[in-house]
C-alpha cells in the first residue's frame, strides 16, 4: 500500500486535530446567540462566559499532560481513542445542558479531549511516516485544525450570491445564528455537531495500526515488522525497510536498560532535560565538535509568541480600531479564518520536506514582526480612513499567511520529532500542555485587557520576543530535521542515554533513504551483526550507566 496508505492514516488521524480547530472556534459564535444568552441568563462580557472558555483551555491542559501516561502505557492508538470518546461525551452534555453545571463539566471534558489528541495525534503521525514526506504526513494536524476552525465559525463564505447556495455555505456555527432568536436550534446544532467527528474518529481508529515504533517497544516484534511493509513498502524498498526495522529496533532496546521511569527523569537527566526545554549543555557528540542542545517546549511556546492566537480569537477587535464594523467586520473575518488553511495546504505539500523546519521559521519571526511593526503603524493613525483600513487587513492577513507557511504546521513537525522514543509520550505531553495551552490561555485572558488599554503598542510586545529570542535561539540551536528518521535525528542531538555510541555504530552500517536496490550497500544480516556487535559494547557502557540510574531511582 505505501504511501497512500500512510497518508489516509494520517488523516483519519488528523480527524482528532479538526475537533481541536472545531471546539476552540464553536463558542464564538454560541456566545454570539441570543437564544443560550436568555437561556442562561447572561452577557457576552460576563463571569459565566469567562468561565466556560476557561475551563476549556484548563481541560486541555491537564489532557495534554494526562496524555503522556496513556500514550506510554496503552500505545498512541487508545490514546486518540480516548480523545475521541471523551469528546463524545462532552458533546452530549453541553448539547443537552439544561443548566450551567452541564455546560461546565462538558467544556472541561472537551478541553481534556482535544488536550489528549493534540499532543498524541502528531507523534502518531511521526511515528508513521515515512522520513521524505514526516513534514507533510504532519503538516495535516495544523490543516485539520484550520479547517475545525473554518467550519465552526460564523463567517459566510465570500462567494458572490448568484452563485449557487449548494457552493456558496453558511458554516455551522454562522448558518445556526439564522434560526429563529426563539429557536434553541442556535446553540445545541453547533455543540452537538461534534459528535460527528468524534464517533469518525473513534470508530476509524479501530481500523488503523498501532505506531511500529510503540509495538517494538512492547517487544511485539512481528506485527511492527508487518505495519512498517504495509506503511512504506512500494515495491522496490523491501531491504530499506528491513534496515529501518532494524535501526528503530536497535535503538529501543538500547534505550530499555538505562529508562528511568516517571517524569522526574525528563528534568535530571541532561540528554532529555535538553530535547525538552531550552538547557544549553555542552555536548562532543555533535558533528565532532562542541555544541549546545536543544528542545521541544521552546518551538511551542515561539508559536504561541507570534501572536497569532491574539489574532484568531480577538480580530473584530482589532478590525473596529481600523474602523469596520457591523456585517463588513464580520466578513472579514470570515474571510481571515479561510486563508491560513489554504496556505498551510500548499506549504506542507509542496514545500516543507524540501526547505526543511528551521528556515521558514527564522523567515517567520522576521516578517511577522515586520508585519505586526505595520500593523501598529497603521493603527496608530486615526481609524475609519480607507486606506488605513485597507492596509490594517492586509496585514494582519499577511501574518496568518506567513505563519501557516511556518510556525503553524513547523511547531507540530519539530516538536514531534526531536522528543527521543524514551520521552515521546511524557515530553510531548510536558510541551502542548505547557508550551502551547498554558501559554496561549495566559494570553487569551491578557490581550482583551491589552488590547483597550494600550491598543497598538501591544503589538510590539510579539515583535520584541520574535526578534530577541526567538531568532537567535532558533538559529543557533535548532537542527535541520526534513528527511531523517527519528532515530538519526537523536543523533543530531547527542547520545541518548546510554545510546550515543551504539547509534553511531549502527550509522556506520546503515544505507541511505532511497528506494533504489543498487544504492544499498547493506544487507539486513549485515546491519544484525553490526546490531549484536553493539550490543556487546553496550553492555560495557552499562557500567558507566548505572551511575545515572543510581541516581534516579
Amino acid at each position: 500500500m505505501g504511501r497512500l496508505f500512510t497518508v489516509l492514516v494520517a488523516a483519519l488521524a488528523a480527524t482528532g486535530s479538526f475537533l481541536h480547530g472545531y471546539d476552540s472556534g464553536v463558542m464564538t459564535d454560541v456566545i454570539d446567540s441570543p437564544n443560550f444568552l436568555n437561556f442562561f441568563n447572561t452577557t457576552q462580557t460576563s463571569a459565566i462566559v469567562g468561565a466556560i472558555n476557561s475551563t476549556f483551555s484548563g481541560g486541555a491542559v491537564l489532557g495534554s499532560l494526562q496524555g503522556g501516561l496513556t500514550m506510554d502505557r496503552f500505545g498512541r492508538k487508545a490514546t486518540i481513542q480516548l480523545g475521541a470518546f471523551l469528546c463524545l461525551i462532552g458533546a452530549i452534555l453541553q448539547a443537552a445542558a439544561q443548566n450551567l453545571a452541564m455546560i461546565l463539566v462538558g467544556r472541561v471534558l472537551a478541553g481534556w479531549a482535544i488536550g489528549l489528541m493534540s499532543m498524541s495525534v502528531p507523534v502518531y503521525q511521526a511515528e508513521c511516516a515515512h522520513p521524505r514526506s514526516r513534514g507533510m504526513i504532519v503538516g495535516l494536524a495544523q490543516q485539520m485544525i484550520g479547517m475545525g476552525f473554518i467550519v465552526s465559525t460564523y463567517g459566510p463564505s465570500p462567494v458572490p450570491k448568484v452563485i449557487p447556495e449548494l457552493i456558496n455555505p453558511r458554516w455551522v456555527g454562522y448558518g445556526s445564528l439564522h434560526a429563529p432568536p426563539t429557536s434553541q436550534f442556535q446553540w445545541r446544532f453547533p455543540l452537538a455537531f461534534q459528535v460527528v467527528p468524534a464517533l469518525i474518529l473513534g470508530v476509524g481508529m479501530l481500523f488503523l495500526p498501532e505506531s511500529p515504533r510503540f509495538l517494538i517497544e512492547k517487544e511485539r516484534y512481528t506485527e511492527a515488522r508487518t505495519i512498517l511493509h504495509k506503511l512504506h513498502f512500494d515495491g522496490t524498498n523491501g531491504d530499506w525497510i528491513e534496515t529501518e526495522y532494524t535501526g528503530i529496533r536497535t535503538a529501543i532496546e538500547a534505550e530499555k536498560g538505562t529508562t528511568a521511569p516517571g517524569w522526574i527523569a525528563m528534568f535530571i537527566v541532561p540528554q532529555w532535560r535538553t530535547r525538552l526545554l531550552y538547557v544549553p549543555v555542552l555536548s562532543p557528540h555533535v558533528h565532532g565538535s562542541n555544541a549546545l542542545r536543544r528542545h521541544g517546549v521552546a518551538v511551542q511556546v515561539f508559536t504561541q509568541m507570534t501572536g497569532i492566537n491574539v489574532i484568531g480569537y480577538y480580530q473584530t477587535i482589532m478590525y473596529k480600531s481600523l474602523g469596520i464594523t457591523g456585517s463588513r467586520n464580520t466578513l472579514v473575518a470570515g474571510i481571515y479564518n479561510c486563508i491560513g488553511p489554504f496556505a498551510n495546504l500548499i506549504f506542507v505539500v509542496f514545500i516543507l520536506d524540501r526547505v526543511g523546519r528551521r528556515r521558514p521559521m527564522l523567515f517567520a519571526t522576521i516578517a511577522i514582526s515586520l508585519a505586526l511593526i505595520c500593523e501598529a503603524a497603521l493603527n496608530s493613525q486615526s481609524p475609519g480612513t480607507r486606506g488605513y483600513s485597507v492596509g490594517g487587513v492586509f496585514f494582519i492577513f499577511l501574518v496568518s499567511v506567513i505563519f501557516s507557511m511556518s510556525f503553524g504546521p513547523c511547531s507540530w513537525v519539530y516538536m514531534a520529532e526531536v522528543m527521543p522514543m524514551q520521552i515521546r509520550g511524557k515530553g510531548t505531553a510536558f510541551a502542548v500542555g505547557i508550551g502551547n495551552w498554558a501559554v496561549g490561555t495566559l494570553w487569551n485572558q491578557l490581550s482583551p485587557v491589552a488590547l483597550g488599554q494600550i491598543q497598538w503598542k501591544f503589538y510590539f510586545v510579539f515583535v520584541a520576543w520574535n526578534i530577541c529570542i526567538s531568532f537567535p535561539v532558533i538559529f543557533f540551536l535548532f537542527q535541520e530535521t526534513k528527511q531523517k528518521s527519528l532515530e538519526e535525528i537523536d543523533l543530531l542531538f547527542g547520545p541518548a542515554v546510554g545510546t550515543g555510541v551504539i547509534m553511531e555504530e549502527f550509522e556506520i552500517g546503515r544505507p541511505q533513504q532511497t528506494h533504489d536496490k543498487e544504492h544499498i550497500d547493506v544487507s539486513a544480516r549485515n546491519v544484525e551483526d553490526v546490531r549484536i556487535d553493539c550490543q556487546h559494547k553496550f553492555n560495557h557502557l552499562i557500567l558507566w550507566d548505572k551511575s545515572w540510574n543510581g541516581r534516579l531511582s
